[in-house]
């Protein structure tokens, strides 16, 4: 699992750096060593011109394979890139990682929500934040699983078999991320962020670009974490309610409501089985769009 989100990831980060590659001015000829000038022809005769080491045909900006080309000409002369490069590279795109998980994936609702749970429960260290974190890293590949095999299947298995090429996967890997974070993003977040980027409409869904859907998305997941977070704090302050008014007519004034009301939050949400319940809501929401 965590082999495919690796393989998925590197493919994400390489296709919002497509444009970057596509921009890029014509492709470096392939230095050729020149072979030994041949003898004068005759006077009558023009010299024959030695021929071409091979067609080459110089890129312009956005044509096909722009981004194979770019990977294959990195090291300078040509050749495929050295391991050293390749490591270079591979490290250069794992900074990419914390960002994507963050921001394109389901992390982000699943985290603010939880962080509202253990606010509204009482409880202000427990879970701590690593046990949050990773709860909800693994949530997130619970529910961005289809996300990911559709990229193993679709762009990493046919590029590793020599079927297609890495511009042709970074295309197919982007295009299922972006048809997952299309269908989680509200229309009223996605207009806004058109109209502040001067945009009056689209053609479709899939012409949606990454630079406008990104933030509509993040807006989105925050709107819907707090609106689940609403949800989860009703019966938690209502036991306060209680706890607190009964305290206030027995006189109590100077005991806690806090230290009282906080076994009832817990047995209440023991008895629901409420980590069962968060975690199905959670996961049921991003199937329901």
């Amino acid at each position: 699992m965590l082999k495919l989100l690796v393989r998925a990831a590197l493919l994400i980060a390489l296709s919002l750096s497509t444009p970057a590659f596509a921009q890029a001015g014509p492709a470096a000829r392939i230095p050729v060593e020149e072979a030994p000038a041949a003898p004068a022809a005759p006077a009558t005769a023009p010299a024959a011109a030695p021929a071409p080491a091979g067609p080459v045909t110089p890129a312009t900006p956005g044509q096909p394979g722009a981004l194979d080309r770019a990977l294959h000409t990195i090291s300078g002369n040509g050749q495929p890139m050295a391991l050293s490069l390749q490591i270079l590279l591979l490290m250069s795109l794992l900074t990419v990682l914390p960002s994507i998980l963050l921001m394109m994936t389901s992390f982000t609702r699943i985290i603010i929500v939880l962080s509202i749970l253990r606010q509204a429960i009482g409880l202000q260290q427990t879970p701590p934040n690593q046990v949050l974190v990773g709860l909800s890293l693994f949530l997130s590949l619970f529910v961005m699983r289809p996300v990911i095999d559709q990229i193993n299947a679709t762009a990493y298995a046919p590029y590793g078999a020599g079927q297609i090429s890495i511009e042709e996967a970074v295309s197919r890997s982007g295009t299922v991320l972006h048809g997952f974070m299309i269908h989680q993003t509200r229309e009223t977040d996605l207009s806004l962020f058109a109209n502040l980027a001067g945009v009056d409409h689209f053609a479709s869904p899939q012409a949606v670009p990454f630079t406008i859907l990104l933030p509509a998305y993040v807006t989105s997941e925050l709107k819907t974490a707090f609106q689940i977070g609403f949800l989860i704090f009703l019966p938690f302050l209502i036991i306060d309610l209680v706890v607190s008014s009964t305290l206030m007519s027995l006189g109590m004034m100077m005991l806690s409501p806090t230290i009282v009301s906080m076994p009832f939050k817990l047995l209440l949400f023991v008895m629901v089985d409420g980590w069962a319940l968060t975690m199905g809501s959670l996961a049921a929401s991003f199937s329901g769009g």
